[in-house]
């Protein structure tokens, strides 16, 4: 039985074409290398709070078992693995999988990196402490079946972690707009507007599959600074963290 896949071809296509530049803090993904210390504090915090570990700890993640699902080439995976996990890093691009282990190889890390998807592995009954599910969901075809799937892949007591951008004529105004077309930040059609997602969009799918949504919060970019803060602001780019029971 062939598996349903919310995988969009278009954008695999897209990401695939940039794997080369992935790892350059300079190159085509430099807005993710930036955005990344905010990421990396907001999950070693929720996670060492709700496993009861140690924040300071180096290895405050050893033993919990974490999926990145849309990995890319490796960015959220190896600083995971640092930290003590387990992780298991999953593309549907072979060719970021390539990368992802190259460079993982490279750095003397063991990462379980797969070209595959959410669907197929919650297909398999595989499931883990700690899903991440950051910068994904805006570039699949059908949120809803993508992240009913994820949820699937969170073990009782687990967490999932969601970061995407919001559907507002802010985020289009910022995030497409500038950040695309005059910053130049990504390349132009990185983002379309109509498959940016409300956070009510993310919150009833992973309801209805028994996820409960225990935190949100906005992320916004400091010009004068150059770096990227948590906040209130909830209109262009945010976070959200869910858990299901136990």
């Amino acid at each position: 039985m062939t598996t349903k896949t919310t995988v969009d071809e278009a954008e695999v296509a897209r990401f695939s074409a940039m794997a080369d530049d992935w790892w350059d803090p300079t190159g085509k993904f430099r807005p993710l290398h930036k955005f990344s210390p905010v990421r990396l504090s907001y999950i070693k915090e929720h996670v060492s709070a709700h496993f009861g570990r140690k924040s300071d700890d180096p290895t405050a993640f050893k033993g919990l078992r974490f999926l990145d699902i849309g990995c890319g080439g490796g960015l959220l995976c190896e600083p995971m693995t640092r930290l003590g996990a387990e992780v298991v890093g999953v593309d549907p691009s072979p060719v970021n999988i390539k990368v992802a282990s190259l460079h993982a190889e490279r750095s003397g890390l063991e990462i379980d990196y797969r070209s595959t998807t959410a669907e197929e592995l919650a297909a398999s009954g595989e499931r883990f402490d700690v899903v991440l599910n950051m910068e994904v969901v805006e570039h699949v075809s059908d949120v809803p079946t993508y992240l009913a799937s994820c949820a699937e892949l969170v073990k009782p007591g687990g967490l999932m972690f969601v970061a995407t951008i919001n559907r507002t004529l802010k985020a289009y105004a910022l995030a497409i707009v500038a950040a695309e077309r005059v910053l130049r930040w990504l390349p132009a059609g990185t983002h379309t507007y109509e498959k940016l997602v409300k956070p009510a969009e993310i919150e009833g799918p992973l309801g209805a599959a028994g996820m409960n949504i225990i935190e949100r919060c906005g992320v916004t970019y400091n010009p004068l600074l150059d770096r990227w803060n948590r906040s209130r602001d909830m209109d262009v780019n945010y976070m959200m963290l869910a858990a299901r029971p136990k």
